[in-house]
């Protein structure tokens, strides 16, 4: 029997019903005029109402937008259903058009968004912004500087003095195509609110602070026996039960195709001009995988009284081996030590040693130095995950109490999951008679002056604001901000106990897991009239996590706001804040290192510097210029320039310069560590990944190299001077998985420097010292403006 189809039955007019003229003949969706008014008698017709009563788009913020002008060809009818449509039936026929073409780039007209800023052209990068004015002048160079001497200086006009200086420092810096600062334009942007009087001078700006503190009694000498317990050890055992110590690391050293092995044992250097006549460089063995490494800030007082002679402190891991949990926590007394490392002129040491005082007004001969290890500080609560010194001097006081003065207070994040601040004494006043020179004293510190600790958490990351307020990141993605300075404060004699009640003035919880890294964003708050406040403390700080997020937190707000999130949720390892490019510096998608900016008219807007073949380590940015260290897993130390041309296909190139790279051999044990690169040109990610151009793509994949890299060749930490004057600011150190530890004096380069070409004619026109200024800068016509 055949099967009976059911009746069709016509659908009901769903626009009859609520009285909507019918239109079969035209396809789309219901047009039923919607009512957006209140229904109050007080509400006024506007003319954006009346606009689109006639068919005319407007624009969210009510003006009628650049891409569609309209033209009415013909007389419009009581109601127009769509524009550009054309109604079939009875009455005038209307067309709506628009005669203004849709721009192909964004150099065209463009609906404005909140989140899009408008840029002339899609190589353009936004100039760095100053987030605040600086009264009064500032010191700079008159000569090129010798480290291990008085460096003259002059006060000239401060960066922001005016929006001329601005815009002319920001060009010159771009002409910077060297691997470190240019001299001539070094200045030190660094605040704090402690400074006194007029910021002109180093003195004012970076005054001694705690100097009540004084090295808390209980510290003891150790032989070279008993220290060497503290030290790191091998991870073979001996015999008797007991771990060896670390064998010598022998390396490969000098020009590429006739380098030359040398073997390197535990706390000894060595100076790199043995292998490269002109070098400034010098190599040393801490002997374990490096996480803690910075150099101490020093009043120009006391440097004078040292020599010059600068102080770094690097905490070295227990072994080769040794991989830290997050969140787990050892048990008191861990052994661990953290080494003081001295880089002085080889006239000071001699004269250190014979007792006769060397020559620090100047020097007939370059010096290239030399690097000792003068203390081994024991401790007891496990090795330094990162040390930081307090950002401002903090010597002793000359009416101190009995016993040694201290050299400064060194902060730091430990295994035991603690956080604290050691008084370390001055080398000089703990040598006794008859020491052996060429040997550390081994000095044991008990007890902190000051230690946090959760019961919840550990403390894993750690940042000053200035030299009374620090920020601690804990594993648990909390932040916790403490005033120190008060409690310091307190001590006031040499037995006081370790103050370990402090409690935090804002706890917030910011990240979903452990917070590897803190940036405090040092720029003054305003007052109501937007004055900076230069006498409170920051209150914006930038974090990132291992959640792959980064943050920014106003401390005041209680929340963090997310800045930047990785697409593969990769760990951020580093971010450092940098004055001259007016925001944070951190990691971005795929192992490139990106600047943003913390200006209110361009916040969180940045670009790209640099892309490290491999995962990166650190990153460093001085107070004292714009240039930028970046530290990876692939074994490469690099610097490039925050402040170069704002355009791609000027004069100036964009170059990111390799310090030195070092390699391991799996196969032999020995590792090569290769330098004097020629510079390199980034390219754009976004043109290598154009299928058109196939030159970039094909070599943007051949620099990309494995991705597999051993660990003990990663830079694990990098650190600019920024607390010993302006001769110091070219001053990098850095340390790698292998404990070889490098110190680096880096110079930078003008782009004509055969002509002895400087922008604007010298650095009197630059900084508008001069009556009559030039205002020809021999740069490219699209170099754009300050903004």
């Amino acid at each position: 029997m055949p099967r009976t189809l059911r009746a069709r039955k016509s659908l009901p007019n769903y626009a009859s019903i609520v009285g909507i003229e019918d239109d079969a003949n035209e396809a789309g969706p219901s047009t039923l005029p919607l009512d957006d008014s209140s229904g109050s008698d007080f509400t006024p017709e506007t003319e954006t109402k009346s606009r689109k009563s006639q068919g005319v788009d407007v624009d969210e913020g009510g003006e009628l937008s650049d891409e569609e002008l309209p033209e009415v060809l013909a007389t419009a009818p009581s109601r127009v259903k769509s524009r550009g449509r054309v109604r079939k039936g009875k009455g005038p026929i209307s067309v709506v058009k628009s005669t203004i073409p849709k721009p192909t780039t964004l150099s065209g007209n463009f609906r404005r968004q909140m989140y899009i800023l408008p840029t002339p052209s899609v190589h353009h990068r936004h100039r760095a912004v100053p987030l605040y004015s600086v009264p009064g002048r500032v010191e700079r160079l008159v000569s090129r500087p010798n480290l291990f001497s008085t460096s003259e200086v002059v006060l000239t006009n401060n960066f922001t003095m005016n929006a001329t200086i601005i815009d002319r420092l920001n060009k010159a810096w771009g002409y910077n195509v060297g691997s470190g600062p240019m001299w001539e334009l070094v200045e030190d942007r660094g605040w704090f609110k402690e400074a006194q009087g007029l910021m002109e001078s180093e003195r004012n700006r970076r005054p001694k602070v705690h100097e009540n503190v004084s090295v808390p009694n209980g510290w003891t000498f150790l032989d070279a026996e008993e220290g060497s317990t503290y030290l790191p050890t091998d991870d073979i055992l001996t015999e008797e039960g007991n771990f060896r110590p670390p064998p010598p690391i022998p390396c490969y050293f000098g020009p590429f195709g006739s380098q030359t092995a040398r073997t390197t044992r535990m706390l000894s250097a060595f100076k790199m001009a043995d292998f490269f006549p002109n070098s400034s460089a010098h190599v040393f063995n801490a002997g374990a995988p490096v996480w803690g490494i910075d150099w101490c800030p020093l009043h120009p007082e006391t440097r004078r009284e040292n020599g010059y002679r600068y102080c770094l402190a690097v905490g070295p891991l227990p072994s080769p081996s040794h991989s830290p949990e997050i969140g787990i926590r050892v048990q008191r007394p861990s052994k661990a030590c953290i080494q003081i490392w001295s880089f002085g002129s080889d006239a000071g040491y001699e004269s250190a040693s014979t007792g006769r005082k060397g020559n620090t007004n100047g020097a007939s001969e370059p010096d290239s130095g030399r690097m000792r290890c003068d203390l081994v500080i024991c401790i007891d609560c496990g090795p330094a995950y990162e040390l930081k010194w307090c950002p401002l001097p903090s010597p002793s006081a000359q009416t101190a109490y009995a016993g040694p003065r201290k050299l400064g207070l060194l902060a730091g994040t430990f295994e035991d999951g603690s956080f604290a601040i050691f008084a370390i004494p001055d080398p000089k006043d703990v040598v006794p008679l008859n020491h052996d020179y060429n040997e550390p004293l081994y000095i044991r510190l008990p007890e902190p002056v000051l230690r946090i600790e959760m019961g919840e958490t550990c403390c894993w990351s750690i940042d000053w604001a200035n030299s009374e307020v620090v920020a601690i990141g804990m594993t648990n993605g909390s932040i916790g901000v403490y005033d120190v300075g008060s409690a310091l404060k307190q001590v006031d004699n040499t037995s006081s106990l370790p103050i370990t009640s402090l409690l935090p003035t804002q706890y917030i919880n910011v990240h979903q897991a452990a917070i590897r890294t803190l940036a405090w964003i040092r720029a003054p708050t305003n007052d109501r009239l937007g004055e900076p406040r230069f006498d409170e403390d920051p209150m914006i700080l930038g974090s990132g996590g291992n959640d792959g997020v980064v943050c920014l937190t106003n401390i005041r707000s209680g929340h963090g706001s997310v800045m930047n999130r990785t697409r593969e949720l990769d760990v951020i390892n580093s971010m450092s804040y940098s004055p001259y490019g007016g925001g944070p510096v951190t990691i971005d998608h795929d192992d490139a290192v990106k600047a943003y900016s913390a200006s209110p008219k361009m916040l969180g807007r940045g670009h790209m510097l640099v892309e490290p073949q491999g995962p990166v380590w650190t990153i460093s940015a001085s107070d004292l210029h714009p240039q930028l260290a970046v530290g990876a897993a692939d074994g490469t130390c690099t610097t490039t320039n925050l402040l170069r041309s704002t355009r791609r296909g000027g004069s100036v190139p964009f170059f990111a310069h390799k310090i030195y790279q070092l390699d391991y051999n799996r196969n032999t044990k020995e590792f090569r560590m290769l330098e004097q690169f020629l510079p390199k040109e980034t390219q754009d990610r976004g043109a290598a990944n154009n299928p058109n151009n196939v030159k970039l793509k094909n070599a943007a994949n051949d620099e990309r190299g494995t991705g597999v890299w051993p660990r003990e060749v990663g830079v694990q930490r990098v650190v600019w001077n920024s607390g010993n004057g302006l001769a110091a600011a070219g001053m990098l150190a850095s340390a790698t998985g292998s404990g070889l530890c490098r110190v680096d004096v880096l110079s930078g380069r003008w782009l004509k420097e055969r002509s002895v070409k400087m922008p604007y004619g010298g650095i009197e026109n630059i900084r508008l010292e001069a009556d009559s200024v030039v205002d020809d800068i021999d740069a490219d016509s699209d170099e754009g403006s300050s903004s």
